[in-house]
């Protein structure tokens, strides 16, 4: 079993490597994109001996708040995958 936790910038944060990306494509003449947000992706495998999803969920919602995102600032998701 796999999670995939996605963690981004909260609406109105400023992103200056977002607005870097944008502005490169814009030099690259890939004038279609208006914004651009830059975010995290982490994927986590569990432990083959793990099947209980309310604690995997648990400590998903644990590891994520003090490890993998600034709460003041982040918010995140996350999805359970079964293999």
């Amino acid at each position: 079993m796999k999670v995939k936790v996605y963690v981004s910038l909260k609406k109105g944060v400023l992103d200056p490597q977002g607005k870097a990306v944008l502005s490169t494509l814009h030099s690259l003449k890939y004038n279609e994109f208006k914004d651009v947000r830059v975010g995290k992706f982490f994927e986590i495998e569990i432990a083959d001996n793990i099947k209980d999803k309310n604690l995997i969920e648990q400590k998903v919602k644990e590891i994520s708040e003090k490890v993998l995102s600034n709460p003041i600032i982040e918010s995140y998701t996350y999805e359970i995958v079964e293999d």
